[in-house]
């Protein structure tokens, strides 16, 4: 699979949709209160679709203040307050990039230990590393600042995520 490519849309259950920077931090502070560490949250979407935006509001509703920043040159940034979040990018990583020279390794141990939440922008790379996470597909809606928020849970959606994505999506 192609590092950058995007899930299909249809492969996720629920959704809901923000306007504007503030509405998408928003978002991420109601999604921190069903977040846990040992949780994996990986986050598609194209350049511009507010990924960021949504992580700063989840590190503001974890009671972090650390300014979050994308980690698109540095690949890994580490927030540290009440909880442990580790944000990754894989924007300009190759598809034969060992993961294991960035510490990836590392971090998915101190995941499955609980010690801390994994973020990941860009995640096809790690994804088959993790058997269990919750993934976000942010695509732009029809205004300008609207974005669509989908979600799913692999292997299942936990039902307090579900509760923030009220919009069922219609299956074929």
């Amino acid at each position: 699979m192609d590092p950058l490519q995007l899930p299909d849309p249809a492969g996720f259950a629920r959704r809901t949709r923000t306007r504007g920077p503030e509405q998408t931090r928003a978002l991420g502070v109601r999604l921190a209160g069903a977040m846990a560490p040992g949780q994996a949250l990986l986050l598609h979407g194209p350049l511009g679709a507010g990924k960021t935006c949504l992580i700063q509001g989840l590190c503001a509703g974890l009671g972090l203040t650390d300014e979050v920043l994308s980690p698109t040159f540095s690949l890994v940034h580490r927030y540290t307050g009440p909880v442990t979040v580790d944000h990754l990018d894989f924007y300009r990583l190759e598809s034969t990039h060992d993961l294991d020279d960035i510490g990836v390794l590392e971090l998915l141990d101190e995941l499955a230990d609980g010690r801390t939440i994994l973020v990941a922008e860009w995640p096809n790379l790690l994804a088959p590393m993790l058997s269990r996470r919750l993934e976000l597909l942010a695509l732009p809606g029809a205004e300008p600042e609207e974005r669509i928020w989908s979600v799913r849970g692999i292997p299942v959606l936990p039902e307090a995520v579900a509760a923030l994505f009220p919009e069922e999506v219609a299956t074929c």
